[in-house]
């Protein structure tokens, strides 16, 4: 991370410890699936990485979130200008991108605000929040933050010397902890694990010609006769060379010395496993806040068409996060540009137009209203 051009933060103003009441905590550890004994790392490479359906969930919400819903005003303002191409290897997309996912999967994003020689905001960074420490003070309110990368550590202080905090985070809301969000894979996990086995059990069904394995049964014809250890190993090596694998499939297998093929067949138990992953995959979708049908899942009768599940998937989850990023920045850099405006423009999302249309019918229709009531209530400004 290019951190060598950048000057250190000025230390904090010393406060007295009575200036915020004690922060009662009750945990200190990111709130990820601690129940499944499998760390943040493990849990990505599990649902992220090897799981299809949730990775589509991140992928959707990120990309959405980042498709330019968040704006800044004025737009020829130096943060605005920031927003937009935050570092040099990095574009306004890219980086809402990066804070949307980190924010779905682990229910925290860090941001560094990087100030050049002037003072003022240089560089944003999204840091990854699993190598993110908050360090609490002894009233539980955090007094720093640590990173770290491979051998690398670095401490922000818990505010910089314009009173913004040393690092912008943006968590979701978690019952149990006061610093930490609670990610989606945290109740994704037992979901993913589930789906993820039911691959692994089609694929090796697959893998032996599509139908349940069957039973060689030795029958020589005289009681109590076995093959021997050489014959047994003999047997099996060929099973597996020649008849395993979906290219052996159908290929016609030829038996002697007494030995016969035994077909098994599905218990319904196996019969409904199909069933189960589905099931699974809708869990997963619905732990990221995305109505199953968004990602194409089968089996969904409660909307009534692909349309309506975007318009919820973006009442309820993308756009209310789009809203807490934008208000995030604005808050924050607020400490250097008091006059900078973030938001996320609702007229933007073309899948919401029909709702809008709707406000601005009900709006003006509405006689009682004056016109300058009116353009309050749509959002209007003066001048506009």
């Amino acid at each position: 991370m290019p951190f060598a051009f950048l000057r250190k933060a000025a230390p904090p103003p010393a406060q007295p410890e009575a200036a915020r009441p004690p922060l009662n905590r009750f945990s200190s550890t990111p709130g990820w699936a601690r129940g499944v004994g499998r760390s943040y790392d493990q849990l990505c490479r599990a649902g992220y990485l090897d799981n299809p359906v949730a990775r589509a969930a991140v992928i959707h919400i990120a990309k959405e979130v980042a498709s330019g819903v968040i704006v800044a005003a004025p737009g020829d303002h130096p943060a605005a200008a920031l927003l937009k191409a935050p570092a040099t290897d990095q574009g306004g997309p890219e980086l809402v991108e990066a804070i949307a996912s980190f924010y779905a999967l682990h229910g925290n994003a860090f941001i560094e605000v990087a100030c050049g020689d002037d003072g003022m905001p240089a560089a944003l960074y999204a840091l990854r929040p699993e190598r993110v420490t908050i360090e609490p003070g002894r009233d539980g309110w955090p007094s720093g933050y640590v990173y770290r990368g491979g051998d690398a550590t670095r401490r922000f202080p818990a505010f910089l010397s314009n009173g913004a905090p040393g690092l912008l985070h943006i968590r979701s809301f978690h019952p149990l902890d006061d610093h930490y969000g609670l990610g989606g894979l945290s109740a994704a996990a037992s979901a993913i694990e589930t789906h993820n086995a039911a691959a692994r059990w089609a694929g090796a069904l697959l893998d032996n010609a599509a139908r349940p394995s069957g039973a060689l049964v030795y029958d020589p014809g005289e009681p109590g006769a076995t093959l021997s250890a050489e014959q047994y190993e003999r047997l099996k090596a060929e099973m597996e060379t020649g008849f395993q694998g979906a290219a052996n499939a159908g290929r016609p297998m030829l038996l002697e010395g007494g030995l016969r093929w035994q077909p098994l067949a599905l218990t319904p138990a196996e019969m409904d496993f199909a069933a189960t992953r589905a099931q699974a995959a809708r869990e997963i979708a619905m732990a990221f806040g995305l109505p199953p049908l968004v990602l194409g899942l089968p089996g969904d009768a409660t909307y009534s068409n692909y349309a309506e599940a975007q318009r919820v998937a973006w009442r309820t989850t993308i756009l209310p996060m789009a809203e807490q990023i934008a208000a995030a920045f604005e808050t924050h850099l607020r400490a250097w540009w008091p006059e900078i405006s973030v938001r996320a423009d609702r007229d933007r999302v073309l899948v919401l137009a029909s709702d809008r249309a709707q406000q601005w019918a009900m709006i003006g229709g509405a006689d009682f209203l004056s016109n300058e009531e009116k353009r309050a209530m749509l959002g209007i400004e003066d001048g506009q």
